[in-house]
């Protein structure tokens, strides 16, 4: 295999587990707990995408705290400041999948190049890796808070390629979500499709991810041979 490729992690859903957040949430909202991890996270997304759009940037953090106060309206939860202050603190605490941490030391072993690629606040995506331990196993954090756009915008995926020092057909895209692979490959990169639960869907769109595994742990095989 090419010693050349650089491995672009999504962070939120690839490497740590954002639907975590239902167990502290079930201390205040009990059993709409889980509805209200999922809401949050699929309005933080809207959010970010919706800005993207509208070129009307405001960092990935503020995404969050907006998403978080449409969720209680939602659910009709209101939650105290200092409860809502806890939560986003949480986010900087969130747990990696257990097969991580040993699969990005396999893929290091292997040459390649492995740097967290994030629609989130640098500052705030280090200390998260940091706080997970997986930090110190990557070469970089690249943020689009840099650009001040959002993925998947796709000036941000020629970023990453920038930024790793590769041409786009040699970096790589690795995330869990759909989208994200998509917008990788309309933009001339590789990607993998970490497909984490057997119902995820991927969209119609067209567009096929070069690689789909089920968890990070099968990715030192598909690098360990040519790539095609």
């Amino acid at each position: 295999m090419e010693e050349t490729y650089a491995l672009g992690f999504d962070v939120y859903g690839t490497l740590v587990d954002p639907l975590a957040l239902a167990e502290p949430l079930r201390a205040l909202v009990g059993e709409q707990a889980m509805q209200f991890a999922s809401v949050w996270r699929t309005k933080q997304l809207e959010y970010s995408f919706r800005r993207g759009l509208m070129r009307r940037y405001v960092d990935f953090d503020a995404c969050t705290r907006q998403a978080l106060r449409y969720t209680q309206q939602a659910l009709c939860c209101e939650l105290p400041e200092s409860d809502q202050d806890r939560l986003l603190e949480v986010y900087l605490y969130l747990p990696m999948f257990p097969e991580v941490a040993a699969s990005l030391v396999t893929l290091r072993e292997q040459g390649l190049r492995l740097v967290a690629f994030s629609n989130g606040v640098e500052a705030s995506i280090r200390a998260l890796l940091a706080n997970s331990g997986v930090l110190p196993l990557l070469e970089d954090v690249v943020s689009v808070d840099d650009l001040r756009t959002f993925k998947p915008d796709p000036e941000v995926y020629a970023y990453l390629a920038r930024r790793t020092g590769r041409a786009p057909n040699e970096t790589w895209l690795v995330s869990s979500n759909a989208w994200d692979v998509i917008g990788a490959k309309a933009a001339g990169l590789r990607a993998v499709w970490v497909k984490r639960q057997p119902d995820m869907i991927f969209d119609p769109w067209e567009v096929e991810p070069d690689i789909v595994v089920r968890g990070l742990d099968e990715l030192p095989a598909q690098f360990a041979r040519p790539v095609e």
